[in-house]
């Protein structure tokens, strides 16, 4: 976990920059990427498309040198101003030991994804501090009516602070500080024993995975607690965790699953904040930066304390 001194954040994203769009992991449709760069477009945006994103070598889009390249190149782009993941699905896993981290700290702009993506979203902030985003994907959310949360999206990368989410509801009460981390569980737990483990000391944990059953999450969140990754977390955050449930119905709660695992940590924990795999809204995350959780027995809520974006850094690019 890089130290505050550490931190890199990304020049700001405006309306009227361009976005790069690539494809880190699977294949893509074409129309859902078009749909969403129509989409990006309305908001204001100019787009790039990566070269290999229509590309595709069985579930992959494109080899992993192909689309490794394709990432250097767009954090290398001068024109582009900040990088977005076309969908997640599998395949980020492939581009870890092929990602020239240098490229990445002479260029810092925002990377933003879910699912899959965690994968970079995690090591690259680890590596080199730069903050990164879990939110929207291109052919995933922003190829459909009502699939951003756009408030959240705008104050991500454009720079405010101070800006409070409170979609959720208390499992475990509790207030906390931390730097915001995570992203999608089954990810997280899939570094562990790797050159790529994830760092977890001091964070306020965001945890959210999508059709996976209540004595999975209960299998990989015991597997991030024997293996220390609840050491020194301050407080954790679960999202919707959509479809994630035994077929043929169950006597018991995922609330009842998540408390029995992580209920004895003394810290906050929290449920439903709607990033990532969500059914509509997805809101956008700032991997890297300070936040505050503070809960009751009714309400909670996730404050996102500092800029994500620092201006100064505009010259870097």
């Amino acid at each position: 976990m890089p130290t505050q001194q550490d931190i890199l954040k990304p020049p700001p994203l405006r309306r009227g920059e361009t976005i790069g769009i690539v494809a880190p992991a699977s294949n893509v449709k074409r129309e859902e990427v078009e749909a969403g760069i129509a989409r990006l477009q309305e908001l204001g945006y100019k787009v790039a498309v990566g070269n290999s994103v229509y590309e595709q070598d069985l579930y992959f889009a494109g080899s992993a040198g192909v689309r490794a390249r394709d990432l250097h190149q767009m954090f290398e782009r001068q024109d582009v101003r900040a990088i977005v993941a076309a969908r997640g699905g599998y395949g980020s896993n492939y581009l870890l030991p092929l990602i020239d981290l240098d490229v990445i700290r002479r260029n810092p702009k925002p990377l933003i994804g879910y699912s899959d993506l965690t994968s970079l979203l995690t090591w690259i902030f680890d590596e080199t501090g730069l903050v990164t985003f879990h939110g929207p994907m291109a052919a995933k959310d922003f190829a459909h009516d009502d699939g951003v949360d756009l408030e959240s999206w705008f104050a991500s990368l454009e720079g405010s602070a101070g800006w409070l989410l409170n979609q959720m509801r208390t499992l475990v009460s509790g207030d906390a500080e931390g730097i915001l981390y995570g992203g999608c569980l089954s990810i997280l737990v899939a570094s562990l024993g790797t050159p790529y483990e994830i760092e977890t000391g001091g964070t306020i944990l965001f945890l959210e995975d999508i059709g996976t059953k209540p004595y999975q999450i209960d299998r990989m969140l015991m597997q991030l607690k024997l293996a220390g990754k609840f050491d020194g977390v301050q407080g954790i955050v679960f999202g919707e965790m959509n479809d994630c449930r035994q077929p043929g119905g169950q006597n018991y709660s995922l609330d009842d699953v998540i408390v029995r695992v992580v209920g004895d940590l003394g810290v906050p924990v929290v449920f439903g904040l709607p990033s990532g795999h969500v059914r509509t809204r997805n809101i956008t995350l700032p991997f890297g930066v300070k936040a505050r959780l503070q809960t009751s027995a009714d309400s909670a809520t996730l404050t996102i304390s500092e800029a994500a974006v620092c201006t100064s850094n505009r010259a870097a690019i």
